[in-house]
């Protein structure tokens, strides 16, 4: 491990090559002080006469106790490190490793703690998964079974508004499927990048044009997979200059946008205002998007959870509006749509609700 060309070096990385707290320097040091005992009790026998083999007795048994020491002090955070493996591969992943040495095993343990670290955060990621989508599952299922239930007992006719009734919460299901399908081929990086050009402003014109004919095709059901249901929101697009163009993949950005787009509003005010701004980046046929909204706005501190899976913020309920925060996908999606790209997205300062900046290399950027 190399160290830093600024001076500072690693944790466990030596000064110079060797540590003077590694397992070397310890293990040498008890072979030099073994052979000054040896060496001192064989003067001290010179010079009082005393028999040869009552010098190697007490040679032995001095070095004996000196590594028997040094041993204890080796084996024993090994024996705590062997604890811990058994209770993480048990499916314990709250033991931790004390980090108390500064050696080579210091390091292990450093090591050890960190992947304790990460199984714990996957093993909630995927508990926190199949609670999400368990939740998301049922409210539409409830009411598909409710309509048909109805239905087939002669409640409610099969007349045009029941049935579109239950393609509403069909088309819930179809989306939230969709949204899991994306979440699987971002785990697996299996999603290639299409890139091509194409101009800017027509294109985000019919993103937009989507949003807002999705919101009276889903209205009246709760969506919880990424479709807004509010029609009080008004959406403005501003591309400068209006013949711009970029290079990337449209259906990935379509993907960046709308999620975007639907997060914006769901936290936007009773008759606020989206606007989605499009220019220039300082690369060849590069793209900075901004999606800004009138909302409460994300604390600095939440800044960095943004884009995390199933943060679903508490900012949409408050307004009353779009409270049901969805499956909390949708932007980190967005942000998994962007790195393939090779480009950044991020929260931005705003003077007023939420800004998110998307910036797209353009076509130096890394090959698909």
């Amino acid at each position: 491990m190399s160290g830093d060309p600024a001076g500072r070096r690693s944790p466990g990385e030596p000064w110079g090559g060797v540590s003077p707290f590694s397992i070397k320097t310890k293990l040498g040091a008890l072979v030099v002080i073994a052979v000054l005992i040896t060496t001192g009790l064989m003067m001290i026998a010179m010079r009082t006469a005393t028999e040869l083999r009552f010098i190697t007795v007490f040679s032995m048994i001095a070095t004996l106790l000196i590594t028997q020491f040094v041993a204890h002090s080796l084996t024993a955070p090994l024996d705590d490190m062997n604890a811990v493996a058994k209770a993480i591969s048990h499916g314990d992943y709250t033991r931790r490793v004390r980090e108390n040495r500064r050696d080579e095993l210091g390091d292990l343990a450093q090591t050890i703690n960190r992947m304790a670290d990460d199984l714990e955060a996957q093993d909630r990621q995927r508990k926190e998964l199949v609670a999400n989508v368990s939740h998301e599952l049922r409210t539409p299922i409830a009411g598909l079974r409710a309509v048909l239930e109805n239905i087939v007992d002669g409640v409610s006719p099969a007349d045009p508004e029941t049935m579109r009734t239950a393609l509403k919460q069909t088309e819930r299901l179809g989306r939230l499927v969709e949204t899991l399908l994306d979440l699987s081929r971002l785990d697996n990086g299996v999603v290639p990048l299409r890139r091509r050009r194409f101009e800017v402003w027509p294109y985000l014109s019919g993103v937009l044009k989507e949003a807002n004919m999705a919101v009276p095709a889903r209205a009246g059901i709760a969506s919880g997979s990424g479709s807004h249901t509010r029609t009080d929101v008004h959406l403005h697009l501003d591309v400068s200059p209006p013949e711009l163009t970029a290079h990337a993949d449209p259906e990935r950005i379509h993907q960046v946008v709308a999620n975007l787009i639907d997060n914006a509003v769901k936290h936007s005010p009773p008759h606020g205002r989206v606007t989605v701004k499009a220019r220039r980046g300082t690369l060849p046929e590069s793209l900075e998007l901004e999606v800004l909204d009138e909302g409460p706005g994300i604390p600095r501190s939440e800044w960095h959870r943004v884009f995390e899976r199933f943060n679903r913020g508490g900012a949409g309920a408050s307004n009353g509006q779009g409270g049901d925060g969805g499956t909390g996908l949708g932007l980190a999606i967005a942000r998994w749509a962007v790195d393939l790209h090779g480009g950044r997205i991020g929260v931005a300062e705003s003077e007023r609700g939420c800004r998110i900046l998307v910036t797209l290399p353009g076509e130096t950027s890394v090959q698909s």
